[in-house]
């Protein structure tokens, strides 16, 4: 069904040279479509999008989401169908580091995509991505649902909220009148193969596992909403065909996580360890900065509309990203085991119930 959707759709992903947009570009390409990505110009020599191969796969602009007029004209010469919206600055330290580029990246960024699209008659479904951040920290062991208040104490979750608000103003005062289904997507910590970012627990221990170096943890005891990039690709993707096919879904937010239970970071650090080896790791609060350190997601609304649930165990999910990483490790300077690596998670992916 999802694949008789998408066969040679026209799809324009942003952030495509990112960690989930090059998973998801390899996605949508093996379901048939016809990629167009947008994003920054990676590292060649470790970067998911060529060790993927996507640069001979999907047609690729290397542009600034910030550039309203570079963006408007990439979508309105392409004419894309459906949109996946994920061009951001991710990372919580650096919003710390440099607030105003996270400002206007994750917020503005967003706001020309919605601007561009609302001046295109092409596109009849665009998500946009933003965050389990972007809710105003309670420190309830709730799950967040879709309409709790908004918020973030840190820049990166204020962006993420303040995108929020955009994307509900623009449905409100543009997107009702239009044939394109509008949606946020909302998903927790996301793992997997080919995240190479600083600061990020998953990356920062495979380097200290294949380096034997120490590596530093900030909050132990924090709370996340852990699940594989692929669990949150196959909602994006189901969302988008939904939104084609039913308009009461126009202008809603859908979370994406794994349920009820979420684990501490150090339950991800031993989880590691059963499946590779002991990672050496020290203590490094950061004292000058607010961090959540408890977050989860409710579900229910994204189980019930749309027919979705993650299907990996935390154990799973962990797995499949160490065996990604050790077969990297492995394989460095042979593309073709990486990349069989990558289709074969996916396709086994697709066969869980």
């Amino acid at each position: 069904m999802v694949k008789n959707f998408y066969k040679n759709k026209k799809v324009l992903v942003t952030g495509a040279t990112g960690f989930k947009g090059a998973w998801l570009c390899y996605w949508l390409n093996i379901l048939g479509a016809k990629v167009f990505g947008v994003g920054y110009n990676p590292n060649k020599n470790k970067n998911l999008f060529y060790s993927l191969k996507l640069d001979k796969k999907i047609k690729l602009k290397l542009l600034d989401i910030r550039d309203k007029n570079k963006i408007n004209k990439f979508i309105i010469s392409n004419k894309p169908q459906i949109i996946f919206h994920l061009a951001a600055q991710p990372l919580i330290l650096e919003s710390y580091k440099k607030p105003y580029l996270t400002y206007t990246v994750n917020s503005i960024g967003t706001l020309n995509v919605l601007e561009s699209v609302r001046q295109t008659k092409s596109v009849r479904s665009l998500i946009c991505v933003t965050s389990d951040k972007c809710y105003e920290s309670n420190y309830s062991t709730k799950g967040f649902k879709e309409d709790d208040r908004l918020g973030g104490k840190d820049p990166y979750s204020g962006s993420k909220a303040s995108a929020e608000i955009m994307i509900n103003s623009y449905q409100e005062s543009f997107y009702r009148s239009k044939k394109c289904g509008l949606a946020s997507a909302r998903a927790g910590n996301v793992i997997g193969g080919g995240d190479w970012s600083e600061n990020r627990l998953i990356p920062d221990s495979i380097r200290a596992l294949t380096s034997k170096k120490k590596m530093s943890v900030r909050n132990p005891n924090s709370t996340r909403p852990w699940q594989h990039v692929l669990e949150v690709l196959n909602g994006y993707i189901n969302l988008a065909m939904n939104l084609k096919k039913n308009k009461k879904l126009h202008g809603h937010a859908f979370n994406f996580g794994p349920g009820k239970k979420n684990y501490k970071v150090i339950e991800v650090l031993k989880k590691m360890n059963f499946f590779w080896e002991k990672i050496n790791w020290h203590l490094k609060k950061n004292k000058n900065f607010f961090e959540n350190t408890l977050l989860n997601l409710d579900t229910r609304k994204s189980s019930k509309i749309l027919k979705w649930k993650c299907k990996l165990s935390f154990s799973s999910s962990i797995k499949m990203t160490v065996d990604w990483y050790r077969n990297y490790s492995m394989n460095k300077n042979r593309k073709s085991k990486i990349l069989k690596k990558s289709v074969d998670q996916i396709k086994n992916f697709e066969v869980l119930k």
